[in-house]
């Protein structure tokens, strides 16, 4: 491992496990690790489940707007609305970037409960604001920095414990998130027509605290030098270039890492400009009644959180850099379908790509970043990766805000979505590559 100055450094290790005698499979509480293992990801989904409950974000617009407008007595816009929701992934970008040397060395049981409290904290805040600044700070501070905490330890436990299945494992990980839409979704509909919106924030943020901070508790890093029984590390082919375990300098210093990044961000512009937006669209360019629109987020989430598993093994399968350029195609295709033929038909085929493309750059983003740089410094290097995801929250709803406030629809949108698709593409292209370097420093 890697510390902040270079340094070598030993996880923490919590939790029952163990190495046995030499020669003897190494087991977690009687179970060998590699069966055990699988325990993480089960865990790691259900935690992402709850706290991918910030993508239902479209659901509380139109009840955000008229609370403030009509209860307050405030002026609030597109823009504002969608304000909370950029802010909590922006945070939830940054604090990643900043928490990743502490997952190392204090370990991700107690990083993810203390995550968890956070999250479901900022909820509970967010019951009791008052304008549209405070909700900024209560749930998209406070809660950003919960997603961030919790969100990355999952994400570096799952990458740690399965080097021969990297892809499918993070997928897998990470699929709670996209599925948490098809359930709180309705459930926010439900309880905001039968208790008001802020009883709902209130409720969503005992529940997130009552149902993840005991699912933490177990979580660990493997033993130092254990690997699947029988799985060696891939030697290259003659031409190949060989996997690098970067530390997060000697990772900067590379074209790979920019290409990546610029491509992380642009899928994340379009994809969350498509979530933050989703029901909006169908009520108001396409007069879908709102109880059905808002049973289409819940379906759309299902591509999110399906694409998150299947992009993650097209990775494995067809490299990074292949897939990241598919992912774009579809982008463009969707956005193009959805500017030229604006009817509900499309609308749902559209937004079920560009959910399932989105998810699919969550799973694509950090294998990516395991494959090209290794894992000795994994936390931190994704972490920086991740504020591409930040950077894509601010700006993708922003400009879907901006675009609805100036021009009275959403329908603008869609052109801006294609151009950053062809762009994101030949980047993809040119930069997203492995790097030459094959030693950290």
């Amino acid at each position: 491992m890697v510390t902040e100055n270079g340094n070598p450094h030993v996880p923490v290790q919590e939790g029952p496990v163990m190495l046995n005698r030499v020669g003897e499979i190494p087991s977690r509480q009687g179970m060998p690790l590699e069966k055990g293992r699988w325990r993480f990801i089960a865990t790691g989904l259900v935690i992402n489940l709850c706290l991918g409950t910030t993508y239902a974000w479209s659901v509380f617009v139109h009840p955000l707007t008229d609370y403030f407008t009509l209860h307050l007595g405030q002026t609030v816009t597109a823009n504002d609305v969608l304000m909370p929701f950029s802010v909590i992934l922006a945070v939830f970008a940054i604090t990643m970037a900043l928490t990743g040397t502490y997952i190392e060395t204090r370990g991700p049981r107690k990083v993810t409960a203390i995550g968890c409290i956070m999250v479901g904290l900022g909820w509970l805040l967010a019951s009791a604001v008052t304008s549209i600044p405070m909700l900024c700070v209560m749930y998209g501070v406070i809660g950003g920095i919960g997603l961030g905490i919790a969100y990355g330890a999952t994400v570096a436990v799952a990458a740690r414990w399965f080097p021969d299945r990297r892809g499918l494992a993070l997928g897998m990980t990470i699929l709670g998130v996209g599925f948490s839409a098809l359930i709180t979704a309705n459930l926010a509909g439900y309880f905001i027509t039968a208790y008001g919106i802020m009883s709902t924030f209130r409720m969503f943020g005992i529940g997130i605290i009552i149902i993840t901070v005991p699912l933490a508790l177990p979580l660990t890093f493997p033993p130092e030098g254990w690997k699947p029984p029988g799985w060696n590390p891939p030697v290259p082919r003659e031409g190949e270039e060989v996997t690098c375990e970067c530390n997060r300098p000697a990772m900067l210093r590379t074209p790979a890492f920019y290409g990546l990044w610029m491509c992380y961000f642009i899928g994340c512009i379009a994809g969350l400009m498509a979530i933050s937006i989703s029901q909006p669209v169908g009520t108001e360019l396409l007069h879908i009644e709102t109880g059905l629109a808002t049973a289409l987020v819940g379906f759309f989430a299902i591509f999110n959180g399906s694409g998150r598993p299947f992009f993650g093994l097209l990775t494995d399968r067809i490299t990074p850099r292949y897939t990241a350029m598919l992912s774009f195609v579809l982008i463009a295709l969707a956005s193009l379908a959805m500017w030229q033929v604006p009817l509900v038909p499309v609308y749902i085929i559209a937004f079920a790509v560009l959910w399932g493309c989105s998810g699919g750059w969550l799973a694509i983003a950090p294998t990516a970043t395991a494959r090209y740089f290794g894992t000795s410094d994994y936390p931190r290097c994704y972490g920086i990766i991740f504020l591409a995801f930040g950077a894509g929250a601010i700006a993708g709803p922003q400009l879907a805000g901006f675009i609805r406030t100036t021009t009275g629809n959403y329908l603008g949108i869609f052109p801006w979505a294609v151009v950053l698709a062809i762009v994101g593409f030949f980047i993809a292209f040119f930069l997203m590559k492995p790097p030459k370097v094959t030693t950290g420093g």
